[in-house]
């Protein structure tokens, strides 16, 4: 147990160091009301969790503690749902209502499409 939680923290730090240097970026290189940067982070990490677990499916391609660190700790670090809810909520706070309803449809279902992208790709290698 206490490797798994050391292996998936691991994964957990790059994860969420890719996240900060994709969100600064972002800060840095372009205005918009829309919260592009954790939109296309949610998408990407639901993109490669999808092809993740499709390799953990397929066979002996990726041992438990590979699973562990890039679905647990890389897009569990990576992702961002709790900062999507945030953005949600400042989209919803300051009226943005349009923008708050093709923000949280298009991240649910563009996030949905990509886990279902990433899981096919890997079932047809």
């Amino acid at each position: 147990m206490f490797k798994s939680v050391i292996i998936a923290g691991i994964g957990g730090f790059i994860g969420t160091a890719l996240r900060f240097v994709i969100s600064r970026y972002f800060q840095l290189h372009y205005i918009s009301v829309f919260p592009w940067s954790t939109f296309l982070i949610n998408i990407l990490g639901s993109f490669l969790i999808g092809i993740f677990f499709g390799l953990s499916e397929k066979g002996n391609i990726l041992s438990p503690e590979w699973r562990i660190f890039l679905t647990v700790g890389i897009c569990g670090g990576f992702t961002t749902f709790s900062s999507l809810s945030n953005d949600a909520f400042l989209l919803m706070q300051n009226r943005e209502i349009f923008r708050l309803l093709i923000y949280a449809g298009l991240s649910f279902v563009l996030g949905l499409a990509a886990v279902f992208t990433g899981r096919l790709i890997i079932k047809f290698i």
